[in-house]
């Protein structure tokens, strides 16, 4: 059972800092000579410090090899392209067919997955499934035509390679003119930095998943309550979180306990810098290649409009913030104003670090960086979807999302609490219509599962835990609508639902209650039009990309929204999705949040 009441330790003031912040002269030693760099890196460079080398035509030559890294000030070892974290923005034009010459210089296999990139099963770079790997001291040639345009990003498929710095940028020019303009273009590219092997990471996690969760509740949270609600309330409160064998603060499983959050391989102390002129239009491509970490974005004092998400160009709408996960890429334009700063803020979901850099008229120049936000709890909707009239003891005030314009009803499987009937939270509707019949499957109901939703929310217009009534216009997944609408015209032949699942305190992560060891592949009829539902059993949220085929996001009422590659599934919500089954060959299906993926959220797709 999990310490509901642990004290929340806080690590020295000055340690702390340099966790979160890191060295202002860490990073990687860069390989690449200045020599080879084409005249649009060598450009790109002079209006930005810290930016990564940039590869563009058609014949690209990856070296993998381990290279010397200092981010927190105790050096270490990490898993580099062609010696760079991040790797060599890779610079494509649609239409071109590009080769890519992927050696091995590490002790063991390695692999690139082209992540979003519509190509042959073959190059598609996951061992065991697409292809066997790249063995040491091999070279493995990668040869496809670009199909599309946009943000995309690689990375590795072996192991922990991720983790350890193994990720950079694509950017693939349309062939027929870019409808985005701008007069600046950056790559920001999110990730996180453990000095930690990620073996022991992961080791930790399974001994004990809350093993790196700081901000559990305190006797000062419970002290709280007391004077805001009652002793029995409080106590009434605690009883029924422990009962659960659940932490309302389980938001990230790593945290900047470990972690170094880092903004194109910079850490927040070395600020990278994008330089613009007052009145220009600046592109800003956000990838999220944090191995484990959702971001909150911000740039206090702009706006930024979305225009182009997941490689695709959408209708722009302009937000203060938005949150996106590993996998993700949303590109946003600003139009920075006098000669002054801006702070790019990226906190991270748990709320215990941030990344951090600059938009300047001039390097050296800095804007005040923001205090991170206080941590939320997860709400009774964040845990069991929608909810029914009824009283459980202890859940009255538990507060959170406005959920007065969706439609709510239902209730939960789960241990103890199975039959229970949930209070509404302030502002509540109550369904007049009958609840999704939900189908869980046999499998479910095991080990591997400790917890099932029986009423999942279907609401897109939530921007999640921590963003709810900021202050702040954030983006929600309601708002995205991809230019030029869904690619198939047709309506769904058949309809599969997977239920993303877990046990928190075994650490285990899993499709339908099945570890990916335990699993059969999910069969594609080649050419069909298929709708995918993912329904959310868990209490995080969960990043899942489909290799080879995009997925073309729904609205509840089975709208067209978006065509996505990756799709972020919060707690207890359930998503559905079109699926036009045209890649022939064996791919790979998998929630991006790497611990999870190695842990058993993984399943093969066979398309014949």
């Amino acid at each position: 059972m999990k310490r509901i009441f642990q004290p929340s330790l806080v690590l020295p003031d000055r340690s702390r800092r340099r966790f979160i912040q890191g060295l202002a002269a860490g990073g990687a030693i860069l390989g690449l000579s200045p020599l080879l760099k084409p005249v649009w890196a060598r450009e790109a460079a002079a209006t930005a410090t810290g930016m990564a080398p940039v590869l563009s035509g058609t014949e690209f030559d990856l070296t993998i090899a381990e290279t010397a890294v200092n981010f927190t000030g105790t050096p270490r070892m990490a898993t580099t392209i062609n010696g760079s974290i991040p790797a060599p923005i890779l610079h494509w034009r649609e239409g071109d067919t590009v080769t890519l010459r992927v050696t091995n210089r590490l002790t063991v296999p390695t692999s690139i997955h082209w992540h979003g990139i519509i190509l042959p099963y073959q190059m598609d770079g996951v061992p065991g499934v697409s292809f066997k790997g790249i063995p040491p001291g091999e070279t493995f040639v990668y040869r496809f035509k670009v199909q599309q345009s946009g943000t995309y990003w690689y990375h590795s498929h072996s192991g922990f390679q991720e983790q350890t710095g193994m990720y950079g940028a694509i950017i693939i020019d349309p062939a027929r003119g870019n409808r985005i303009r701008a007069d600046r273009d950056y790559v920001v590219q999110l990730s996180d930095w453990t000095d930690e092997d990620p073996m022991s990471v992961f080791a930790k996690l399974k001994k004990q998943s809350d093993y790196y969760n700081f901000n559990q509740p305190t006797a000062v949270d419970f002290f709280r309550d007391v004077a805001d609600k009652g002793m029995g309330a409080a106590l009434d409160k605690r009883r029924m979180w422990n009962r659960m064998r659940m932490s309302p603060t389980d938001l990230a499983d790593i945290s900047a306990h470990t972690y170094t959050f880092l903004m194109n391989g910079t850490t927040p102390a070395g600020n990278w810098t994008g330089l613009f002129k007052p009145g220009e239009r600046v592109r800003l491509r956000f990838i999220g290649s944090g191995t484990q970490s959702f971001f909150d974005v911000r740039i206090p004092g702009l706006k930024m409009t979305v225009v182009h998400v997941d490689g695709q160009d959408v209708e722009p709408v302009t937000v203060d913030e938005f949150r996106f996960g590993p996998g993700e890429t949303y590109d946003v334009i600003v139009e920075p104003k006098g000669d002054r700063a801006y702070t790019i803020f990226a906190q991270a979901m748990d709320r215990t670090g941030f990344a951090r850099g600059t938009l300047a008229p001039r390097a050296g120049m800095t804007d005040e960086v923001p205090a991170l936000d206080k941590p939320e709890w997860l709400t009774m909707g964040d845990m069991m979807g929608t909810m029914s009239h009824g009283d459980m003891p202890g859940m009255q005030g538990m507060g959170g999302i406005d959920h007065s314009k969706h439609a709510m009803s239902g209730g939960m499987a789960k241990g103890d609490v199975q039959d229970a009937q949930v209070p509404r939270e302030p502002g509540m509707a109550v369904a007049a219509a009958a609840p999704i019949r939900v189908r869980h499957a046999r499998t479910e109901y095991g080990p591997s599962v400790d917890m099932r939703v029986d009423a999942p929310r279907t609401n897109l217009d939530d921007p999640g835990i921590g963003l709810r009534n900021n202050g702040r216009h954030v983006l929600t997944y309601a708002d995205l609508h991809t230019i030029g609408g869904p690619l198939d015209k047709r309506g769904a032949e058949r309809e599969i639902e997977l239920h993303l699942t877990g046990n928190m305190e075994r650490y285990t992560w899993s499709i339908d209650g099945l570890e990916f060891g335990k699993s059969t592949p999910v069969h594609f009829r080649h050419g069909e039009r298929l709708r995918v539902i993912l329904h959310n059993d868990t209490m995080m949220t969960h990043p899942m990309h489909l290799h080879g085929m995009w997925s073309e996001l729904q609205s509840p009422d089975g709208r067209f929204l978006a065509r996505r590659h990756t799709i972020s599934v919060q707690p207890a919500q359930r998503v559905g999705f079109l699926v036009t089954a045209d890649a022939l060959g064996r791919w790979a299906w998998h929630c991006h949040l790497l611990y999870h993926m190695d842990a058993g959220m993984f399943r093969e797709v066979v398309v014949a």
